[in-house]
């Protein structure tokens, strides 16, 4: 929501903001873990795409297609039966997913209903479904950071880009940055999107306009969901420059939720007027159950336009 970087609330007595710009780099080695424990849990339940395509590893023999390069035969398998195959190679990397973690300094918020900051949550679920991905045949880059890549040290190498990054260049936008994405891309955008709406647009109109399908998944605090505050209370923004103070925080409420409700639909609408599917995640909700639906919604037929809270763990 428009200023919301700045409006809602960092705690009243105790602070949640984790200010210091290198506290992710430094958090990084035990998110990698964590990346690698979530990615592996629903590993099982998850089966990767084959399909034919250019690579080396073998799928298939087909029947030869009049008109096909006569190259393509497989004349081994095909002295064995009357007519001519080809040999089908699994299909690899013809689409690439690119993805983008929010860093922005609202990401750093964690209350004491999460089980992790927002960022972290974030950290995770990127990296986790990248590793995934990769398994599953695509490769994947992260959105001004690194080249497409398609290695099962991905999370490794992802890790070291984020660090690399923060090192130089401190807490990122709080949208992705908009570069040239190859044909038939598809974008995976994991942030708390508490920008101006029309910003909002802009942003994904720009990735969509160049032939991207794409997911959104929106990353909220349970504290942010539900304004839990009574009495006096000092909102804190994310920057620690803006302050609140409220002597009845409560009599906020019904109009925060209200505002908070609009801005999520005007999110959802962006993406929906773009076929984008759009998704809510909240940090006290399994990361292992929004990477398993996060991830069948990636790589499923027909993904784009759908939206769903319970698919990436609740609302």
């Amino acid at each position: 929501m428009a200023g919301a970087q700045s409006a809602f609330a960092a705690g009243s007595t105790n602070p949640l903001w984790r200010r210091d710009a290198s506290t992710l780099a430094a958090r990084l080695p035990s998110l990698v873990v964590a990346a690698k424990q979530v990615a592996q849990s629903v590993m099982h339940g998850v089966h990767g795409r084959r399909r034919a395509g250019p690579g080396e590893t073998f799928w298939q023999f087909r029947p030869f297609i009049s008109g096909e390069p006569a190259g393509s035969v497989d004349w081994r398998r095909s002295a064995r039966d009357d007519r001519a195959y080809v040999r089908e190679r699994e299909w690899e990397a013809a689409h690439t997913v690119w993805i983008w973690i929010d860093r922005s300094p609202s990401m750093a918020f964690i209350s004491e209903l999460a089980q992790a900051s927002k960022v972290e949550r974030a950290a995770v679920l990127g990296l986790a479904a990248a590793d995934l991905l990769v398994r599953g045949g695509e490769r994947v880059g992260l959105i001004g950071l690194t080249r497409p890549l398609a290695t099962r040290g991905v999370i490794e190498r992802f890790a070291e880009a984020i660090a690399l990054d923060e090192r130089l260049s401190g807490a990122g936008a709080a949208l992705p940055p908009q570069v040239p994405l190859n044909a038939h891309a598809k974008v995976l955008l994991i942030g708390d999107f508490l920008s101006d709406e029309a910003a909002i647009r802009r942003a994904i109109g720009a990735l969509a306009a160049q032939g991207a399908q794409g997911q959104v998944l929106l990353i909220a605090d349970p504290i942010e969901e539900t304004f839990p505050f009574e009495g006096h209370t000092e909102f804190i923004g994310a920057g620690g420059v803006m302050r609140l103070r409220a002597p009845r925080a409560q009599n906020l409420r019904d109009a925060y939720l209200a505002r908070l409700a609009r801005h999520r639909e005007a999110v959802r609408a962006a993406c929906a007027a773009r076929g984008w599917g759009f998704a809510l995640h909240r940090t006290d909700r399994p990361a292992a159950q929004a990477l398993l639906a996060l991830r069948m919604r990636l790589e499923g037929p027909g993904h784009a336009g759908s939206s769903a809270s319970l698919m990436a763990g609740g609302a």
